[in-house]
């Protein structure tokens, strides 16, 4: 992995963009609560699965075949593992800040303990058959390049229900 690869295709850099694995159950409830509690709108959401997260991890040097972590990125730098979710806790609303007291343990322990939760996440939470998508409430929360000459990143079509199931399939 190369942290400092510069701007992702269709990143800005102003953008903070969260990764997470769209058929993960856990990872699911984990993006209905940055669109609840990001109330100052600064991350936006993005499926490893979609063509804007399969683009951003293999600009990273990350696989796309397999997710074993969530990830932020801020402008042209990933963080990953426990290191992404401190920095994301801190730039919501009060109380969740508090979640930084996560920075006192050593990187290693606190991504030895994400690790444990996130190869265990289908075993303990469950997974969706398929990717789950953004209704068009929440639409504009996601993530999605803005090169135009690209026909996979049209915008979306509206859904029927938060974060409702899409057809595209998993690998």
């Amino acid at each position: 992995m190369n942290p400092n690869a510069g701007l992702a295709p269709g990143v800005r850099p102003d953008d903070r963009i969260v990764l997470f694995d769209g058929v993960c159950k856990l990872c699911a409830v984990w993006s209905r609560f940055l669109i609840r509690h990001d109330t100052q709108r600064r991350f936006r959401l993005a499926t490893v699965q979609s063509p804007e997260g399969e683009a951003i991890l293999k600009h990273y040097g990350l696989p796309t075949d397999h997710y074993d972590t969530m990830a932020v990125i801020e402008g042209p730098r990933i963080f990953i593992k426990s290191t992404a979710f401190l920095r994301i806790m801190r730039r919501l609303p009060f109380p969740w800040p508090a979640a930084g007291v996560g920075w006192l343990l050593p990187r290693p322990v606190r991504d030895w303990l994400y690790d444990r939760l996130a190869k265990n996440r289908y075993h303990l939470f469950g997974r969706h058959d398929v990717c789950l998508m953004p209704n068009a409430e929440d639409e504009a929360r996601f993530f999605v390049a803005e090169d135009a000459t690209n026909p996979t990143t049209a915008p979306r079509s509206s859904y029927a229900e938060p974060l409702v199931r899409s057809e595209v399939r998993t690998k």
